[in-house]
């Protein structure tokens, strides 16, 4: 049996599933986690605006980080998040996975979306518009999962940084 490192490297990338814009959509928001576990996501980033706690349920158990977009009020969240042991960022998250340094935020906010741009992170992962983007910006590869509200059609992406790897799923209604 002939086996390569990079076949090796390959599987032991870590697959993040990123999410956003749920807006109280908690039914579809578990359909969405579900179908990245199922494609191998191992770690899992909200961009914000989930609006009801109730959001968060799916993520229990999970490697889950989450902050809070222009929809959501950080208090009725940041309990709730700690005692499902979900990361909890008020506005803006900021991860090291698999050396690739990773910045993540709703994106309601264009002044911190350029202090990320310009502090040089790797990756940024934001929601807000609900449209579902992967463009690089003077350096840094921005991605935008879509949403789970208010979107044609409702979206998440499946993110592997260790190979730049980038993939939307649609999630049906």
């Amino acid at each position: 049996m002939k086996s390569s490192r990079s076949e090796a490297s390959k599987s032991s990338a870590t697959c993040i599933g990123l999410l956003s814009d749920s807006h109280g959509e908690f039914a579809r928001t578990q359909r969405a986690v579900e179908r990245l576990v199922a494609r191998g996501a191992t770690c899992f980033i909200h961009c914000g605006d989930l609006e009801d706690p109730r959001c968060l349920d799916s993520l229990a158990g999970l490697n889950a980080h989450i902050c809070c977009g222009n929809c959501d009020e950080p208090s009725d969240f940041e309990g709730y998040a700690q005692s499902l042991d979900i990361h909890f960022y008020h506005r803006t998250g900021l991860l090291t996975i698999d050396g690739a340094r990773i910045a993540f935020m709703h994106g309601d906010d264009s002044a911190a979306f350029e202090l990320q741009i310009a502090a040089n992170v790797g990756w940024l992962f934001h929601g807000h518009s609900h449209l579902a983007r992967d463009v690089v910006i003077r350096g840094t590869r921005v991605v935008n999962p879509g949403a789970l509200y208010r979107a044609k059609p409702f979206s998440v992406a499946l993110v592997t940084p260790a190979h730049g790897d980038v993939e939307f799923l649609t999630i049906g209604e």
